[in-house]
């Protein structure tokens, strides 16, 4: 079984699509190491998104995923990375299918309700950086 991490972000709390996005996952056949709704630091957040560190929109992306509590996730399937980055659809909410989590939830890119992690290695990388190893089943 693979793991990846995914993470509601603030739009997608405060629009109270937990429960929805969370169904999707276990109706897929997903199971959970770890949940945790949480507000994530600007430390956090840069360590996050530091691959795009320099570019215009840096700054935003720290100051929206800041802006509010999220739920972070460890989800587990066959082929986890792959199928969940499937069922989360295109970055741009504008080129996600209908049927997809943005396709469905999602109006604009800087607000695209989820993230999905892209690689096993990053799933890794993030799944390492908001959780201890204490709190994964």
């Amino acid at each position: 079984m693979e793991k990846t991490f995914m993470m509601i972000k603030p739009d997608g709390v405060k629009r109270g699509l937990i429960g929805e996005i969370v169904k999707r996952l276990e109706v897929k056949g997903f199971t959970f190491s770890a949940l945790k709704l949480s507000l994530i630091s600007k430390e956090i957040a840069q360590k996050h998104y530091e691959e795009h560190l320099g570019k215009p929109f840096y700054k935003d992306l720290i100051e929206y995923i800041t802006s509010g509590p999220v739920l972070l996730m460890v989800i587990q399937g066959h082929n986890a990375v792959l199928e969940a980055r499937k069922m989360i659809g295109a970055t741009n909410p504008n080129d996600a299918m209908p049927g997809t989590i943005r396709g469905d939830y999602a109006w604009e890119m800087s607000q695209n309700v989820v993230h999905g992690a892209d690689s096993a290695q990053s799933a890794l990388r993030e799944i390492n950086l908001y959780f201890e190893r204490h709190e994964l089943i």
